[in-house]
């Protein structure tokens, strides 16, 4: 009988870029198709997908995604023609959400999506599924029971375990423990959380914080979190409508995704509790909730025009209260300090999860981690979703419970690997690497063009343009000289007259040489010499552009 294949285009050592294959001769199942967000060495850079390349020509029978966030859908409108659009699989928010989104890419094939729900069985190709629900920051979740012809695989998606759930059904323990009696082959399990050690908070115990501030609070309230958890969302709704306030949605993806949340039932809001930010100056201070992005401090999000005072409708207000219901995203630290501090300064109380417990994170943590591996009994496993000291914990966890060490294999980014009944092993490796999409080019940002942006940032520009009469070989006129975030033209005078100087005497000994210049050449000396004589006087390397005009 042939292996199973599993291939991880992004989503192994690193939080987002989700994207998984499983191949069993010539079928192909898909995982999840994501995107992430930019590091700090990539200016200008939008954020970065997956790389198909590998998927073309394959034969994709379908593509199963686990829920709404854009690290597990993010990449469908840049890569989806690239591999035929077969059809998707997933939850009808997430349908909602994933449409949504591709309205804004224009003159894209309408996409494929068969909507599923907890308990649903598709046979896709050779594989068989079961989707089952699980608990997360936002409704929809579904996990993966996939039996193949080599064994049956379980794919967790992002879960916590949740008894007591706010807006959603508990999670059905007594199903994971069926699918672990049928035997699991392989576990592929949520990483994120696997270094917070015990468990995962409960929403309904963030109810009760967040109502303690409803009950103090005597003027607007504003709650700032990811337009994508549903969940917090109905949760603000909910007890503004216990305390008789209106509620006004802020921010185009919180607006978005409130409206398909609603339209589909997964948030409920009375009749007449929404308003609009225009109207709020017809109700009392008291009575207004105001749910907005804005909580990373995104410059363009509702929170930062709202300290900028650039805010159409909303200002703030001394003894105004602000909820940050979300985690700090590493690399943000600094964007929402300035935030709170801005806050205070207009004299509003401030309340952040460091402070109470306003906020849990979508992911379960070690002991939840340990309970699904118990549960399952896989004879192998592999951690997915997250950095690779995430994957060393969770491997950590899942030999406390007596797994065998050769059973569990971390993997990293194009590693394609083989599953039999008996073994599991790295067998070769694949293109993996970054594609990013920077405004409408997508792949077009390379290292090359990473490394100019760098050295600009850092350095600046330094323009020569030069004037050469082709007929007597000579520099006509004098260089003009343009500089950008190298020196200040009004205060390098030497500087300039000596760089004009020896690109003179550069261009007019090239040039006047006799016979056809090579102005390729003659660019390169401009580019070196001028290059070198800046930093021997500046000791700065800025990126120097030769222009040579022929008159």
């Amino acid at each position: 009988m042939e292996n199973l294949k599993i291939t991880a285009l992004g989503g192994l050592g690193e939080v987002g870029r989700n994207l998984f294959v499983l191949e069993h001769k010539k079928d192909v199942l898909v995982l999840d198709m994501g995107l992430r967000f930019p590091e700090e060495n990539m200016p200008g850079v939008d954020f970065i997908i997956p790389n198909v390349e590998y998927l073309k020509g394959k034969n994709v029978k379908g593509v199963l995604i686990s829920h709404g966030h854009y690290d597990h859908i993010g990449a469908i409108p840049y890569v989806f023609k690239k591999i035929n659009n077969p059809p998707i699989f997933c939850s009808d928010l997430t349908k909602g959400i994933i449409i949504k989104r591709q309205q804004e890419f224009s003159g894209e094939k309408p996409l494929k999506i068969d909507t599923v729900k907890d308990g649903d069985k598709k046979k896709i190709g050779c594989f068989e599924i079961e989707f089952f629900h699980q608990n997360h920051s936002i409704p929809g979740t579904l996990g993966f029971f996939i039996k193949t012809p080599v064994g049956n695989i379980l794919h967790t998606a992002d879960f916590k375990f949740e008894k007591t759930p706010v807006n959603e059904k508990p999670t059905n323990f007594e199903k994971i423990r069926k699918f672990g009696k049928k035997g699991i082959l392989l576990l592929m399990s949520d990483s994120t959380g696997a270094e917070e050690l015990g468990h995962s908070l409960s929403e309904s115990e963030i109810q009760k914080n967040l109502e303690q501030i409803f009950k103090e609070s005597k003027n607007r309230i504003f709650a700032a979190t990811f337009a994508s958890l549903i969940n917090r969302i109905q949760q603000i709704v909910s007890l503004s409508e216990k305390y008789g306030r209106k509620v006004c949605f802020e921010g185009y993806s919180m607006k978005n995704n409130a409206e398909i949340a609603q339209n589909l039932g997964y948030l409920k809001v009375k009749k007449d509790t929404l308003v609009s930010s225009k109207d709020l100056k017809k109700y009392p201070d008291n009575k207004i909730t105001i749910i907005c992005t804005g909580a990373q401090g995104e410059d363009n999000a509702v929170l930062m025009r709202i300290v900028n005072k650039e805010h159409r409708f909303l200002k703030t207000k001394k003894g105004d209260s602000i909820i940050f219901s979300s985690s700090i995203i590493p690399g943000n630290e600094r964007s929402v300090q300035i935030l709170k501090d801005e806050f205070y300064r207009n004299g509003m109380r401030v309340f952040h999860y460091n402070m109470m417990d306003i906020h849990s994170g979508g992911h379960a943590q070690s002991e939840e981690l340990k309970q699904m591996i118990e549960m399952t009994n896989p004879k192998f496993f592999l951690p997915v979703h997250g950095q690779f000291s995430m994957f060393s914990s969770h491997a950590e966890i899942a030999r406390s419970t007596g797994l065998s060490e050769k059973n569990i294999l971390i993997a990293e980014n194009g590693q394609v690997l083989n599953l039999s009944k008996d073994k599991f092993f790295v067998e070769s490796k694949v293109p993996a690497n970054y594609v990013m999409v920077d405004g409408l080019g997508v792949g077009d940002v390379g290292e090359v063009v990473l490394r100019d942006r760098k050295l600009l940032a850092q350095d600046g520009m330094f323009v020569v343009i030069v004037a050469v009469d082709t007929e007597k070989g000579r520099v006509k006129g004098s260089p003009d000289i343009i500089s950008r975030g190298f020196v200040y033209l009004r205060d390098s005078k030497g500087l300039l007259a000596e760089t004009r100087k020896k690109t003179i005497n550069l261009v007019n000994k090239a040039a006047g040489s006799g016979g056809a210049v090579n102005w390729t050449f003659v660019k390169d000396e401009i580019r070196n010499k001028i290059g070198s004589f800046l930093y021997s006087k500046t000791r700065r390397r800025p990126m120097v552009l030769p222009v040579v005009i022929e008159v």
